[in-house]
């Protein structure tokens, strides 16, 4: 994490506090979830990195969107969102929280 964090420009302890807080959000998937789509999300990743049939499995069995850099993803059905779309995308709902406070 520290490159990343430093390719970003943040400090240590952002990230400290950012792990802290997705702790208590985070809901483990068991692979009773997502192992009923092993073989579609491998299929939709052939020719790519087939390791992370995990990750395309569980999106496919939440029916959600993946967050991740990691271009493998682009074009296997599921919605994928880059972290400089997700900072876009929160700012927008920040600043559409404060206009209704107001």
């Amino acid at each position: 994490m520290p490159p990343l964090l430093k390719k970003r420009g943040r400090l240590h302890a952002d990230f400290s506090a950012s792990l802290e807080y997705l702790q208590n959000i985070i809901e483990t998937v068991t692979p009773e979830l997502y192992g009923i789509f092993e073989s579609e999300a491998r299929q939709r990743l052939r020719g790519r990195d087939e390791s992370d049939w995990p990750i395309l499995a569980t999106a496919l069995g939440l029916a959600c969107a993946v967050w991740t850099e990691d271009t493998d993803f682009f074009g296997t059905g599921v919605a994928v969102w880059t972290t400089n779309r997700i900072e876009i995308f929160l700012k927008e709902q920040a600043k559409s929280l404060e206009s209704q406070e107001e």
